[in-house]
């Protein structure tokens, strides 16, 4: 039933970094841009949907600093984890496996899984969430379309990274569309954008949302996935083709994340400027508070756009679940099997009824558990030269890992221990 992978070089058949990478030019790099693309995904997921309409309907241009910090914070971690994988040819669970003890891994292995479980709860709902506003379509069976149009999508991996790349790419295009559709005609005030980029608060409730968002943003499986990503695909056996596989990664990364964090941040200013004030805290309350603002057109792009997130991310998520069973313990499971397992406690929540944004909200607290279990062994892994040879962090690089990774695991305590009192 199970397949034990073994960690070794890359297959020869593979072309690697050496033969297709000598210098920084355009020309060059463009083959090796798109698994940050595919992480980016996490990064506009329903989870941050849910929590951005809440910013924004809630306290209106208040905390658009939150999104650009937690960007910038998303923009350092997934570079991390993009040069793990080039540099040691290993998944981040992979390293975690060579480098620490057994019983260590095993309860990392175990946490990981639980957030895979999270995860595809999020996008699940998300996606079911989506088919109920645009089709009236049950809940249950909404969640099991995603499901399978997901797998589908996993599907066409196996045709290649490229194919696969492209169409997560698709997704994030529909997404992407919807969005500036919805900027274009809901009036945005400039002048109150700019303000909101200080850093304040107004109330407990504004930093519990606060470090929801934060939370939302960083996801452990998008740190899991990018490393196997990125030692998957660019292979590179000399310094000199790290180094100039590094260049396009640094391009790959900064552009996928602006993307997103733009997309995060347009959310926001559609809620800020469309529904502020009306003490709309659902994704459903947004879409019929959209719909009411600004015409039907802009609430049907927002209801697609949520539908392409759940669609895209779920496949992600599926995907990032089967590099951590690698990774930590040598196993590979089909494919259909593990979505089947990890898709049950979706159906399960569903099937009972359960308030679909109430799910996403409960499936990033858990989530934010796993943050640490992933941040800190990239830092560490990352910071080490017998690990990263020529590829390790400077120390002003390592400075700002430290500090994002406390920053993040700092506020999702306080998100936990607010949301438990």
């Amino acid at each position: 039933m199970f397949q034990t992978t073994r960690y070794a070089a890359p297959p020869t058949r593979r072309r690697s970094a050496d033969a297709e990478v000598t210098s920084a030019r355009p020309g060059r790099i463009w083959p090796l841009l798109g698994p940050a693309f595919v992480t980016a995904v996490a990064y506009v997921d329903p989870g941050n949907f849910a929590t951005n309409i809440a910013a924004g309907s809630g306290y209106g241009y208040l905390l658009v600093w939150v999104v650009v910090v937690s960007n910038v914070m998303a923009m350092l971690i997934q570079y991390l984890s993009a040069k793990a994988g080039v540099a040691t040819g290993l998944s981040l669970p992979a390293l975690c496996r060579e480098h620490l003890p057994r019983p260590v891994v095993k309860g990392l292995w175990g946490q990981a899984e639980l957030v895979a479980i999270a995860t595809d709860l999020a996008e699940v709902v998300g996606g079911a969430l989506a088919l109920k506003l645009l089709f009236n379509l049950p809940l249950l069976v909404g969640g099991t379309i995603t499901a399978v149009v997901a797998f589908a999508l996993l599907a066409v991996k196996g045709a290649g990274h490229r194919h696969f790349e492209t169409v997560i790419i698709g997704l994030l295009g529909v997404i992407l569309v919807g969005f500036v559709y919805d900027i274009a005609i809901s009036g945005v005030d400039a002048m109150a954008v700019l303000d909101g980029t200080l850093p304040r608060f107004d109330g407990i409730d504004s930093v519990v949302l606060a470090a929801g968002m934060l939370g939302a943003t960083v996801m452990p499986h998008a740190i899991y996935l990018h490393s196997a990503l990125t030692s998957e695909r660019l292979h590179a056996r000399t310094d000199a083709a790290r180094r100039a596989v590094m260049r396009a990664q640094r391009v790959d990364v900064v552009t996928a994340m602006t993307i997103a964090g733009l997309m995060n941040l347009s959310l926001l200013l559609v809620a800020a400027s469309a529904l502020s004030g009306r003490g709309i805290d659902t994704i459903e309350g947004a879409y019929a508070g959209l719909g009411e603002t600004l015409g039907t057109g802009a609430a049907l792009l927002f209801a697609l756009g949520l539908l392409a997130s759940g669609f895209a991310s779920s496949s992600v998520g599926t995907l990032s679940g089967q590099v951590v069973m690698e990774g930590f313990v040598r196993r590979r499971i089909p494919l259909a099997v593990r979505r089947l397992v990890t898709l049950l406690p979706a159906v399960v929540v569903l099937a009972l009824g359960v308030d679909p944004t109430a799910a996403l909200v409960a499936s990033q607290v858990v989530l934010s558990f796993g943050i640490p279990f992933a941040l800190v062994p990239l830092v560490w892994f990352t910071a080490r030269r017998d690990v990263m040879g020529s590829l390790v962090n400077r120390r002003v690089t390592t400075v700002a890992g430290v500090a994002a990774a406390g920053a993040i695991i700092v506020l999702n305590v306080v998100l936990l221990v607010q949301l438990a009192a």
